[in-house]
């Protein structure tokens, strides 16, 4: 058991890749924000890289540890430490049943994980664990942890020392300054060059009013082509709007004149127009991202998307591990 002492400011449950194939029924993906960071937990404790762990967000919870173990801690710096004394993060660690692990604010980046070995023993809710907090479901009941709430573990024997290989972990922003890939479209043609130019050479601040769901963005307003005003009268009356369609995961959604990134726990459709897509790929960066923090965007094509996919599928695997 994990004995939750302290919840920190949002701890849940997630799995990778989440809740897949049910996105049309109203359920979206949810899972880690950061898959990287929480893969590679896991295979440092010897986990298949999905099994359950925990989500902390910006400030990290206090667990008190109900038996030995081994863990791991990756992702954003939250400064852990095991019954007081400093904890190293991007490897394994053997632990007793007694000690209190402690995560701190996040120093660097802004979501921690914490894998265990065996992974937690959350039920399966549609076929995966992961909290999906506007419906209650998965996780604990669909909520972040609570003070004194028990996780069970599923037994396992996990081996303490592992390490990350260099190299082979997310390079954090420690200027807050991201660099983000963006595939143009579904509905890139109706934004002008002009447009187009301005977002590729915008520094986009990301907004306090941002969540799992979506993350607003502040910048300039947008430019439109003719297709965007001179259109039915179904389409709605604002140039962003557009008769209901699906949404990718990674739309930059228009809503008017702000631009939302629809994330993990996103909706699934809507009427406004989303001229860019974020790869999965490049999620990791907007998991790690803080309010205030500034985005550059890359426009890269569909083909290399996949590429930087299959990349950090490679990473993400047993030979990054040492």
């Amino acid at each position: 058991m994990l004995e939750i002492v302290k919840p920190g400011l949002e701890t849940s449950i997630q799995d990778y890749p989440g809740r897949i194939g049910f996105w049309n029924q109203g359920f979206p993906p949810s899972g880690p924000m950061d898959s990287w960071s929480f893969r590679l937990a896991n295979l440092l404790v010897g986990n298949a890289a999905g099994a359950p762990g925990l989500e902390a967000q910006y400030m990290g919870p206090t667990i008190k540890l109900q038996g030995d173990s081994v863990i791991a801690v990756t992702g954003a710096d939250m400064k852990p430490t095991l019954d007081g004394e400093p904890m190293a993060i991007w490897q394994s660690v053997a632990v007793k049943a007694g000690q209190t692990l402690v995560l701190g604010p996040a120093r660097l980046g802004a979501r921690g994980y914490l894998a265990v070995a065996g992974g937690i023993d959350a039920p399966q809710w549609l076929g995966s664990a992961s909290t999906f907090h506007k419906a209650s479901v998965g996780g604990l009941d669909g909520h972040a942890s609570q003070a004194g709430q028990l996780l069970p573990v599923r037994a396992a024997q996990g081996t303490p020392g592992r390490r990350v290989k260099a190299g082979r972990q997310p390079a954090i922003a420690a200027d807050r300054k991201w660099l983000v890939e963006a595939v143009p479209g579904p509905n890139d043609d109706w934004i002008d060059a002009a447009g187009h130019e301005r977002f590729l050479a915008t520094e986009w601040k990301l907004e306090a009013r941002s969540d799992r769901t979506g993350y607003r963005l502040e910048g300039p307003d947008w430019t439109f082509t003719e297709k965007a005003t001179d259109k039915p009268p179904e389409n709605g009356s604002d140039a962003s709007n557009i008769v209901d369609q699906g949404y990718p995961l990674g739309a930059i959604n228009l809503c008017g004149q702000k631009p939302i990134i629809l994330v993990h726990d996103g909706p699934s459709m809507g009427g406004f127009i989303c001229p860019y897509t974020v790869p999965s790929a490049a999620f990791w960066k907007l998991g790690q991202s803080k309010p205030n923090d500034h985005y550059r965007f890359k426009s890269i094509s569909v083909d290399e998307a996949q590429a930087l996919a299959r990349t950090l599928d490679e990473i993400c695997s047993d030979d990054s591990i040492e």
